[in-house]
């Protein structure tokens, strides 16, 4: 069957008592918007561990999908890390994202699955894209090489999206949020993103009365920070207010430097040492500020203060320290 991608489709209210799906449901995105939703009264919500379900096994995903045949499905399982992580295993990132992209949705097509949301990364985007970045400007240039591998990953995530909705008919929708933290986060050392990773070095500097951190590069490229419950606020908003094959950012519109927002976590953790930049380790893309006309034009914006939401992170870092990845 072959349906334009104009098939008609009015976005509304999501059915409360529909099976949701929500793979990745213990990650960063995936538990905010499991918390998301259960607060805005869904009462039928499914979610399995890595453990329990390897989205990786073709055979095991379709299976589950006959067994449960969820109606609406969000799709926030993904391989994620750093700058190290990413520049050290670029075949896993590739590889692994690929192979839960196309399961989870090829299982969901053959379940009829009415409404999925994929989630990707702002990463996709040209690193030298002009700024704030817009959505059309996906595809027009060379990638951050650094996470190149992953970024590949997430832009057939969105092909496949838009090709389910040529194909198909199905009102299939992509998100890409700018950086996220929150409760939840990975503050592995080897594995963490960098907003993380900085919280628990200055954390830890203040413990061991420390009175010098040293963080990668120069300081000054310019990163957009947004918390996961406000993306999570963003995700159910999208479902049932936006339709179009366009992947549509989620942001903040604002943007720090990587000193900038370390000055501010050094503060909400009480470190009153030095900060030194080792110039030898790389800055990554110079600047990610992701434009959010079109998520504003849909109704939404961001709610959550940058030094708010970093003070309520290393509250929930302190509280789960002891059981965080290491």
């Amino acid at each position: 069957m072959t349906i334009s991608d104009d098939v008609a489709y009015s976005p509304a209210p999501l059915d409360r008592s529909a099976l949701i799906y929500v793979a990745g449901h213990r990650g960063l995105v995936g538990s905010a918007i499991w918390r998301n939703l259960e607060a805005e009264g869904f009462t039928n919500l499914i979610g399995r561990s890595s453990a329990e379900l390897d989205l990786k096994d073709r055979d095991a995903v379709f299976a589950f999908f006959r067994e449960h045949k969820p109606d609406y499905v969000i799709l926030a399982a993904a391989k994620v890390g750093g700058i190290l992580a990413n520049s050290t295993y670029p075949v896993d990132f590739l590889s692994e994202n690929l192979r839960i992209q196309v399961n989870v949705m090829d299982a969901s097509l053959e379940a009829d699955v009415e409404r999925l949301l994929f989630l990707g990364s702002s990463c996709i985007y040209p690193k030298f894209a002009a700024q704030p970045i817009r959505e059309d400007s996906l595809l027009t240039g060379h990638l951050e090489e650094t996470n190149d591998a992953y970024a590949i990953a997430k832009i057939s995530g969105i092909l496949q999206i838009q090709a389910v909705r040529r194909q198909y008919g199905k009102p299939w929708i992509s998100a890409m949020p700018t950086n996220l933290y929150g409760p939840g986060d990975n503050f592995s050392p080897k594995g963490s993103h960098v907003l993380p990773a900085l919280i628990r070095r200055y954390d830890e500097a203040v413990s061991n009365g420390e009175s010098v951190v040293t963080n990668w590069g120069t300081g000054t490229p310019r990163r957009e920070f947004l918390h996961v419950d406000d993306m999570a606020a963003a995700c159910l908003h999208l479902l049932e207010n936006y339709d179009g094959p366009e992947q549509v950012n989620v942001g903040t519109g604002s943007d720090v430097t990587i000193k900038e927002i370390s000055e501010v976590i050094a503060k909400v953790v009480g470190f009153e040492g030095v900060t030194e930049w080792d110039t030898d380790k790389p800055d990554g893309t110079p600047q990610k500020l992701l434009d959010v006309s079109k998520l504003a034009g849909a109704g939404w914006t961001s709610k959550i203060g940058l030094e708010d939401g970093l003070r309520s992170t290393v509250d929930w870092y302190h509280e789960h320290i002891d059981s965080i990845r290491q």
